[in-house]
């Protein structure tokens, strides 16, 4: 069984939500926890373990245990195989928010897990027309966003040493290709502006964190998404493929 820790936000909760049934599909079992706190950032995160700060709503393969714990707790709950953090999303883009708290976090994370790998999960930008109060950081451009928060992500990882888990780039990259052509009558990605969609999206973040994590493709993955949060929704598979495709392709 592979062992993932998300140190994160409503982000990393997009992301897990999928991530144990893709896997299962593929006959490999998966335990993703995701420790969520709305909003979260990295300077949030290293203060809450400085101060043990039991914050943490701790969800399991997607759904919550209605249990609150702190980072310290969470550690000490398997032998992680991976721990995965990330920047909040309205900070994604300034690189100056990530030091030095991603450094403290990861160095922790090294001393209290040695055998786990840390890892950081890029974000993504938020849509053309997002009403997120923070946009307006980013001059209300989703290029400009993207452009900056690629960059942000990728200087941070490669100055800490660790593996980027890219989904940034591939929702971009998705957003090229129909039917997610936003801007000229295609469907958009999130579900809100900057969450995303309860099926396409976290569908495709979870693909995103799997062919990273294992290595295995998802071009044949046979896991359908499907969820309460959206129970009259159908899913598409024509459209899932292209974003299994686009995942292949990209990682």
């Amino acid at each position: 069984m592979l062992k993932i820790l998300a140190v994160g936000n409503s982000f990393s909760q997009d992301a897990t939500y999928y991530l144990h049934q893709i896997a299962a599909a593929d006959n490999i079992d998966i335990k993703a926890v995701n420790l969520y706190i709305g909003g979260c950032s990295l300077e949030r995160h290293w203060k809450n373990i400085q101060n043990e700060a039991e914050e943490y709503l701790l969800e399991e393969n997607g759904l919550s245990t209605e249990k609150y714990v702190s980072v310290q707790q969470a550690l000490k709950l398997e032998a992680w195989d991976y721990v995965v953090t990330q920047q909040a999303s309205h900070d994604s883009g300034i690189i100056e928010t990530y030091h030095p708290y991603l450094e403290y976090i990861t160095e922790y994370i090294k001393r209290k897990l040695p055998r786990a790998e840390p890892l950081l999960h890029e974000t993504w930008a938020y849509e053309t027309d997002s009403l997120h109060p923070d946009f307006v950081k980013y001059h209300q451009s989703q290029h400009e966003m993207y452009e900056k928060l690629s960059k942000a992500y990728r200087s941070t990882a490669k100055q800490v040493g660790i593996r980027l888990i890219p989904c940034g780039d591939v929702i971009q990259e998705l957003r090229k290709k129909e039917p997610f052509i936003y801007g000229h009558g295609g469907m958009s990605i999130c579900r809100d502006g900057f969450h995303m969609n309860v099926i396409y999206g976290r569908y495709l973040l979870a693909a995103v964190w799997y062919k990273t994590l294992t290595g295995n493709s998802v071009c044949n993955n046979t896991y359908i998404p499907c969820t309460s949060l959206a129970p009259n929704a159908v899913c598409d598979e024509k459209v899932l493929q292209v974003i299994k495709e686009t995942v292949d392709a990209m990682i």
